[in-house]
């Protein structure tokens, strides 16, 4: 039996460009709502052509409430809505998931990518793990590693598929769309990134194999923000230490309370933010 846990974001998906795409209730998130679930449903497809027998999806953009339940594959499952002790790639830490997908993720804050971001829209310009720029991919391949899950799939721009050869050199790669800016890219259509998507998920089901966890070990996360404030709130956290103006870090004995920590910390930061000021 083989199991894949999809995790599926928004800004990485066919058609979307800018903020009105991945906004909840505005007219084009509806409008490509059916794109992003296009996408997931071609991986879906693609990892059961392959010979996988499972396939579950974890909501992961936003609100967690963006795919269409009712246009998903009905041989897949999905995890939906927030709140989540993973968050992005919940379901990883039971044991049965034999490899994951991360479809519609693009490249982390500061880095060139449509966009790009890391958890917060904005107020994060920067995240290191160990020492590495680290998107959101990055961080959600450490902890999957934890529990022997390898990333055998990454759908995203051109540069997200260039960041992913970086912490996942095996997995298969599809660009739906090319970067040209932060808020602009050369898109394919959906029916082409669809048979993409399949094929490479075909190809991808093969790789769905766990291996060793990597147990766990001391991770060292680094944080910038646009604002210095934003470095002062953040320290709320036990843990986390302010090392300059705009930048704090701090150290987990594991990924897995490392993401959580991370997950407390841009809590925290969003809750700072002024409206006209940041």
């Amino acid at each position: 039996m083989t199991k894949i846990l999809i995790s599926a974001d928004m800004e990485g998906a066919t058609g979307v460009t800018w903020p009105a795409d991945v906004l909840p209730g505005t007219p084009q998130w509806e409008r490509c709502r059916p794109m992003f679930t296009s996408d997931v449903n071609a991986a879906i497809a693609g990892f059961l052509d392959g010979g996988a027998d499972e396939v579950l999806v974890n909501e992961a953009h936003w609100t967690m409430r963006n795919l269409l339940l009712e246009k998903l594959d009905d041989r897949a499952q999905m995890l939906t809505g927030r709140h989540k002790s993973l968050s992005m790639v919940e379901g990883v830490q039971h044991g049965d998931v034999d490899g994951i997908a991360f479809v519609g993720y693009h490249t982390g804050a500061g880095a060139e990518g449509v966009l790009a971001h890391t958890y917060l829209a904005n107020s994060i310009t920067g995240v290191w793990l160990d020492g590495e720029r680290a998107s959101e991919g990055r961080l959600n391949a450490a902890v999957v590693a934890e529990y022997g899950v390898p990333v055998v799939l990454v759908t995203g721009d051109d540069r997200t598929c260039a960041d992913a050869r970086g912490y996942a050199p095996a997995a298969r790669g599809v660009a739906v769309k090319d970067y040209v800016s932060r808020y602009a890219a050369v898109c394919r259509t959906p029916a082409r990134t669809a048979a993409d998507i399949r094929a490479a998920a075909k190809e991808a089901a093969a790789l769905a194999v766990r291996h060793e966890p990597t147990g766990p070990r001391p991770r060292a996360i680094e944080i910038e923000f646009d604002a210095e404030h934003l470095a002062g709130a953040a320290t709320v956290v036990p843990g986390v230490e302010q090392t300059g103006e705009r930048r704090v870090a701090y150290t987990s004995p594991s990924m897995y309370e490392g993401i959580r920590t991370f997950k407390a910390v841009t809590t925290v930061v969003s809750a700072a933010v002024e409206e006209q000021y940041g």
